[in-house]
């Protein structure tokens, strides 16, 4: 196997949360090697910035309704990105234990958009903004915030271990981190506070309102749906049926597949739930986190 097919073979077999980190990543170093070029060669770099980061005045942004969303895919810097991908990383993780990849996606995306709205509102709503000049919010915070309060929602007690700090139930980081945002709003980047509060609260709301049987972000769901099947060549092109014959007294299988039913599945997701909600996930044993992990996928 060569290195295309190596990578070719990594890209499908990557997760939700390692392609949405992928594709961060990669914006994060292009836009940092135009800015590069243009600093040495006396060019302007920020033209392409200004019609991707999301403005708080009205007005601009119904020039570029795109930037809603690609504003979540441009940070300020290093440890920006670090940060964001780091806690997209471990929550997403976790995430996709209890929801399908689809759902974290639908949770990024909606938490990004509720977060700039808040950021817009903040911004031309509470008067301690009115002298402020020209703002722009960049950043995936908002959308890393829903993805983790969302599952810190729906499995509060369960425990995941930090270097140095043991074991920590997930909401106290969740709850810790929303604090944090809070205390900063006066002392600087207020509105990137206000997109991580309003990214969190969607969070909380959607994670309550799925267990309650109302999936009220549906819609935005389907659209996504929509978007990703544009760009997924195994839904343009079909593989053909092929009619296969079959001798007379020939065994249909060549070798026997053991089935675990959806009951002995579940049985077993709960039991390793468990040992993760009093020992923590380090104390799983490899094929207990395989066996989660490919459960989590096929939802």
């Amino acid at each position: 196997m060569g290195p295309a097919d190596k990578f070719r073979y990594k890209l499908q077999t990557a997760t939700v949360v390692e392609k949405l980190i992928a594709i961060n990543v990669v914006v994060f170093i292009l836009f940092f090697l135009i800015k590069t070029i243009a600093f040495l060669f006396n060019l302007p770099s920020d033209f392409i910035t200004e019609w991707l980061v999301f403005p708080k005045e009205l007005g601009e942004f119904v020039f570029k309704p795109w930037s809603i969303i690609t504003y979540s895919f441009l940070h300020s810097g290093i440890w920006h990105i670090l940060s964001n991908m780091l806690i997209l990383y471990y929550a997403g993780i976790y995430f996709l234990n209890y929801f399908s990849p689809k759902k974290l996606l639908t949770f990024y995306f909606l938490g990004v958009v509720i977060g700039a709205l808040v950021y817009m509102l903040s911004y031309n709503l509470f008067p301690a903004f009115e002298a402020t000049g020209k703002s722009y919010l960049v950043g995936a915070s908002a959308g890393v915030m829903s993805v983790l309060v969302g599952v810190a929602t729906k499995v509060p007690n369960m425990k995941i271990r930090l270097m140095f700090l043991g074991s920590i139930k997930f909401w106290y980081i969740a709850a810790f981190l929303v604090v944090i945002d809070i205390i900063q709003i006066p002392f600087g980047n207020a509105g990137g506070h206000f997109a991580h509060l309003g990214g969190a609260f969607l969070g909380y709301v959607y994670t309550k309102q799925l267990a309650q049987g109302n999936d009220i972000a549906s819609g935005f769901e389907k659209f996504i749906n929509w978007f990703i099947s544009l760009f997924d060549a195994s839904q343009k092109a079909k593989p053909k049926m092929k009619t296969v014959y079959k001798k007379k007294g020939a065994s249909p299988y060549k070798t026997k597949v053991p089935i675990i039913n959806k009951d002995e599945k579940q049985q077993k997701i709960d039991a390793i739930l468990d040992k993760i909600s009093t020992s923590g996930y380090d104390s799983l044993t490899k094929q207990e986190k395989d066996f989660l992990f490919h459960a989590g996928k096929d939802k």
